[in-house]
């Protein structure tokens, strides 16, 4: 059976996702600011923000990232923070209020159409966001016009599924027990930009120059399996998506299968989940 890839009911899905899912990823936020700290830090680096910049943030989410930039950008900066989820922007805009931050907006924006003014910003972000996109070249032609000449993009990707097994591994499950296809080169989703040279030919299809990237071990660290399996069970919308067409008593013996390969990677240290990000830049 061909199944044929329908963009929009895919972004209307993966909105409804993140609607769902924006209380538990803002409760797992200490979780995954230690998880892809060093990832956000050489993003925000690359990105050259510093004090006074004006910054983009394309699927910001709960907002992690945008505060890290607003922290940097100071009050003479500012950080647009915009995402397709308006719930999950809620929690990014109390988390910059509770912070002190006055110099974050949040936008509800769907990143394959910025609409924001041409040539207005320092610099673009993205963490973990792009990989989602089903235009890939369209959103990154956006984030093209909406930097200034001499302004730079950073994005932060999962690398390849062989080395992201806290990921892939549930994927594969449900994939199988759900009998799924997997996804056609060009769809959207978690290793999609992961491959060799992915994302820098990605930006340079866009017209971005300068481009380079970087590959950022990043496991997952936790106390024991279950924790990881707690945390995708209550915020990775993708996989909840992908199992909705189990039933219940189903889905539950694929997160006990999912339990039960994760656990491998549980050792005296507790639980280190594969996980190898890269972080892209370029410069308009």
């Amino acid at each position: 059976m061909t199944v044929t890839f329908d963009p929009v009911h895919y972004k209307n899905t993966t909105r409804t996702q993140w609607e769902d899912a924006a209380t538990a990823w803002h409760t797992w936020g200490p979780t995954l600011e230690d998880w892809l700290g060093e990832a956000t830090t050489l993003m925000l680096d690359a990105a050259g923000i510093t004090t006074g910049s004006s910054v983009l943030d394309v699927a910001a989410g709960a907002g992690g990232q945008s505060l890290a930039a607003a922290h940097r950008v100071g009050p003479s900066g500012q950080v647009l923070a915009t995402d397709i989820s308006p719930a999950i922007l809620e929690y990014a805009a109390a988390a910059a209020a509770a912070a002190g931050l006055t110099n974050v907006r949040t936008r509800e924006l769907d990143g394959e159409r910025l609409d924001v003014d041409p040539a207005a910003f320092d610099a673009v972000i993205s963490r973990l966001g792009l990989i989602y996109f089903p235009d890939q070249p369209g959103a990154l032609a956006g984030q093209y016009r909406a930097l200034r000449p001499g302004g730079r993009i950073s994005a932060i990707v999962y690398s390849t599924a062989e080395r992201n097994g806290f990921f892939s591994i549930p994927i594969s499950i449900i994939r199988r027990r759900a009998q799924l296809p997997p996804p056609a080169p060009g769809q959207p989703g978690p290793f999609s930009l992961g491959g060799p040279d992915a994302i820098e030919d990605a930006f340079r299809a866009a017209g971005f120059r300068t481009v380079g990237s970087q590959t950022v071990p990043a496991p997952l660290s936790m106390t024991h399996a279950q924790d990881c399996v707690r945390f995708e069970r209550e915020s990775f919308g993708a996989l909840h998506q992908m199992l909705a067409g189990l039933t219940p008593a189903q889905r539950e013996q694929a997160w006990q299968e999912i339990s039960t390969e994760l656990a491998r990677f549980e050792g005296p240290e507790g639980f280190q989940g594969p996980c190898e990000l890269i972080v892209a830049w370029g410069m308009k």
